[in-house]
């Protein structure tokens, strides 16, 4: 038996803001060390990454502000914090270039999407830099003018 292709239904969530305030330059792939109920939760979709970014602290990389709703049926006695910062699992190079990268003026580290392989959740991070408001506009009219496009050529 054959095995199915990947489908790209993998992903739990995007942060779309990121590629829209800044210049996505570089990525990475990065485990990241959950708990039991948040794992529970990313296989129900309750995670957002909208103001989230990585933290190098120690020699470590630290994912901030990304949000992690609990189910309602995690135990009443358990504590769960949904904004908790959680710890990125990256190997030594990879978190040289990002400490190296992010100490340069103007350059920080977001986290792009959650997402599954196998079991396990990945987060895609990004090495970014911040775009001005001219430049938001200039990938607005390109996006706009490839929408068109693409209209066109359809009729």
């Amino acid at each position: 038996m054959a095995k199915k292709p990947k489908t790209p239904d993998n992903v739990i969530a995007r942060n779309k803001r990121a590629s829209f305030d800044y210049q996505l330059l570089d990525t990475f792939e990065a485990g990241v060390a959950l708990e039991g109920w948040e794992v529970k939760s990313l296989r129900a979709g309750k995670a957002q990454l909208t103001d989230s970014y990585v933290l190098m602290k120690n020699g470590e990389a630290w994912l901030l502000g990304a949000q992690i709703t609990p189910l309602d049926t995690v135990s009443t006695h358990f504590v769960s914090d949904p904004t908790r910062t959680r710890k990125l699992l990256l190997h030594r190079k990879e978190l040289a270039r990002i400490l190296a990268a992010t100490s340069q003026k103007g350059q920080t580290c977001l986290c792009t999407q959650l997402y599954w392989k196998g079991h396990l959740v990945k987060a895609r991070l990004a090495l970014a830099q911040g775009k001005k408001a001219h430049d938001k506009r200039e990938t607005e009219k390109e996006r706009d003018w490839n929408r068109e496009k693409a209209r066109i050529l359809r009729g």
